[in-house]
């Protein structure tokens, strides 16, 4: 045999055995390894090839965890999220409605003798006065959120002033039934507008800030614009709770001499429709000031200061914040509040003249008539003789802008008491002084065309803003001024008749009143 037979045989031989070993250093896609792996799968379990199968689907094993592992994390995920998503948040919001009140058969003619009303009691509502020594008492902690409507899965019973009578529908009947109309309601729109436009950009308003944010949000809150709700109002009414959240110190008590009453009022209110916790808070902590300030004849003073100085201006604003922390079940002592009421009764009574009428730091006839009248009627005691003789008292006063006849220099301060006063005696007293009183409001506000006012609605449409400015001696004009028109305009729809049997009712269901048959809650101050 020659030798090179022998060569090329050894060559492809050794040829052979290097392709062989290059094969073992060939990549094998991944499917390629698992048809493999089957197939020695298939192959005797004493064979090499199952063996090497066996190793195979080790190794396979491990990125198909990685793969699927993951994709199943993530569509588990995905169907837990699509059902949260669709779980429906319920709010259950029961409306108390208020049935149409009956109107009053017979109406009560002016008394023939007239009590001479004296004229020298001055009012004075100076703002800046200084400051009143701050209570040191123990406090929650201020919270750092805002939410402006509290979300709640269970019902929530929106009563009285602050559910049934505040709603458009309502309204509209109610504004019908008290004697305004779309025009009064076009002078309120206005009003708001203007406020709005007028608000800072720290939610508040000029001068007095504290205080007149408050009366600007009361403004809003007696239309029932509520934050979350109103398209046109709802972010105005936010930060102008948040101001007065902001603004408060730690231990509740605003400085000045009506700063804390009144924003303690619009806190009370701002509760009594957003149900909001963090309102709560705040709206709790003035309510304790104002009652920890309370003197034991009743009465308050500036700022809340413990003398035997009765300030009937000042009781005023207090006992209106009292209550709205009764109307809004804000307060969580509902002993210690019921008690402060009924001793503010008896403040009241304490600077009331026998023959009617209230005056400044005791007995008297003055403009504070007014102030004495509307909050006993509030607070159960509208059938007390100090509230009826003043009454026949008022009938002398008449409700004008340009010349108002009333005592004292500030008229106008004095009609957003009468006017409520008067809303809640009904009859005849209500209708001649509304029949005054609303044209003589409605000429009286400035009102800037739409083309002028800068302001547009939630549309995009240019709208008209207007305000009123009084000559009171002691105002803060003009926010002050165009809130106590505004408020009176909107008297028709913000309160309930406190003589109505519907006011009574629901007096009862939110404060466990006691009525008597005159409609009025039985006050006994006997005993404190």
């Amino acid at each position: 045999m020659s030798e090179e037979p022998v060569i090329q045989t050894a060559q492809a031989e050794i040829d052979k055995g290097l392709n062989e070993l290059m094969s073992l250093f060939d990549e094998v896609s991944y499917f390629g390894r698992l048809k493999l792996m089957f197939k020695g799968l298939d192959a005797p379990k004493d064979s090499r090839e199952y063996k090497i199968a066996r190793i195979e689907l080790q190794r396979l094993a491990a990125p198909l965890t990685a793969l699927f592992v993951p994709l199943v994390c993530v569509v588990l995920l995905a169907v837990l999220a699509v059902g949260r998503i669709n779980q429906e948040t319920q709010i259950d919001v029961k409306v108390v409605e208020v049935e149409e009140t009956k109107e009053l058969e017979q109406e009560r003619p002016p008394p023939e003798d007239m009590p001479e009303i004296e004229t020298d009691v001055q009012f004075d509502s100076n703002l800046d006065l200084p400051n009143a020594p701050i209570n040191d008492a123990p406090m929650t902690a201020q919270p750092q959120t805002y939410d402006a409507v509290l979300n709640v899965k269970s019902p929530v019973v929106l009563r009285g002033i602050y559910g049934s009578t505040r709603n458009a529908g309502m309204r509209g009947q109610m504004l019908a039934r008290g004697g305004g109309d779309a025009a009064t309601e076009a002078a309120v729109m206005r009003a708001l507008r203007w406020l709005k436009k007028n608000q800072q950009s720290d939610g508040s308003w000029r001068q007095n800030k504290v205080a007149m944010t408050g009366m600007a949000l009361l403004s809003f809150l007696a239309h029932g614009e509520r934050p979350g709700e109103s398209r046109e109002f709802g972010e105005t009414v936010q930060k102008a709770i948040e101001y007065l959240i902001t603004a408060q110190p730690d231990n509740g008590h605003y400085r000045g001499n009506y700063e804390h009453p009144i924003a303690t009022y619009a806190l009370c209110e701002a509760y009594g429709m957003t149900m909001n916790p963090n309102v709560k808070v705040a709206a709790e902590k003035g309510v304790y000031v104002i009652i920890n300030g309370q003197h034991p004849s009743g009465g308050w003073d500036y700022g809340m200061k413990q003398n035997d100085r009765d300030d009937t201006s000042v009781m005023g604003w207090a006992a209106q914040a009292l209550k709205a922390a009764k109307m809004s079940n804000v307060y969580t002592d509902a002993a210690a509040l019921d008690k402060a009421c009924k001793m503010a009764v008896r403040g009241f009574q304490k600077n009331a003249r026998p023959g009617g009428g209230f005056g400044y730091t005791e007995p008297g006839a003055g403009g504070l008539s007014a102030v004495g009248t509307l909050c006993m009627q509030f607070h159960g005691a509208g059938n007390k003789p100090e509230v009826v003789n003043t009454l026949a008292l008022m009938d002398a006063w008449k409700c004008s802008w340009a010349a108002p006849v009333a005592p004292g220099g500030s008229p106008q301060y004095y009609f957003y008491y009468a006017t409520q006063a008067k809303f809640h005696a009904g009859d005849a007293r209500w209708k001649n002084w509304n029949a005054a009183m609303k044209p003589e409001y409605l000429k009286a506000q400035i009102i800037i065309p739409k083309e002028q006012s800068g302001y547009l609605d939630p549309d995009g449409n240019p709208q008209e803003i207007g305000n009123w400015v009084n000559a009171d001696g002691a105002t803060d004009r003009p926010v002050m001024d165009t809130c106590l028109a505004a408020l009176q305009l909107m008297v028709y729809y913000r309160y309930l008749p406190t003589t109505s049997a519907e006011a009574v009712k629901i007096d009862e269901e939110v404060i466990k009143a006691v009525a008597t048959e005159t409609g009025d809650i039985k006050v006994d101050t006997g005993n404190l």
